[in-house]
C-alpha cells in the first residue's frame, strides 16, 4: 500500500520499507513518530486529508547534508562572497501505514 503524506512543507510518497529523509524534526534517535497529514492512502484521497490515516516511522538518525557552496561575485566590481550551508535532516523508515 502506497501512502502521500506532508511533513515540512513537502510531501512524501511512500509504502512500507521506505528510507526517507526529512527536514529536521525533534525526535531522538530510535523513536517512532506518527504523521497525521495524509493526503491519499491507496486510492483514497483525501480532502485535504484522509480522516483517520496516519503513517507510523521510526527515526533511525538526525544529522547534517554535505556542505554545499553558495558563490556571488560580479565582474569588474570587486565583489566576491562565498558561504556555505549544511541542511540538516531526519532519516526515517515507514513502518506502517493505517
Amino acid at each position: 500500500m502506497k501512502a502521500v503524506f506532508e511533513t515540512g512543507g513537502k510531501q512524501y510518497y511512500v509504502s512500507v520499507g521506505d528510507e526517507i529523509y526529512v527536514e529536521k524534526l525533534n525526535a531522538k534517535d530510535g523513536t517512532t513518530i506518527e504523521f497525521t497529514n495524509v493526503l491519499s492512502v491507496g486510492d483514497k484521497i483525501g480532502k485535504p486529508y484522509v480522516k483517520g490515516a496516519k503513517v507510523t516511522c521510526e527515526v533511525v538518525k538526525t544529522g547534517r547534508a554535505k556542505k554545499l557552496y553558495v558563490y556571488k561575485f560580479k565582474a569588474k566590481k570587486n565583489y566576491r562572497r562565498k558561504q556555505g550551508h549544511r541542511q540538516p535532516y531526519t532519516k526515517l523508515v515507514v513502518k506502517e501505514i493505517a
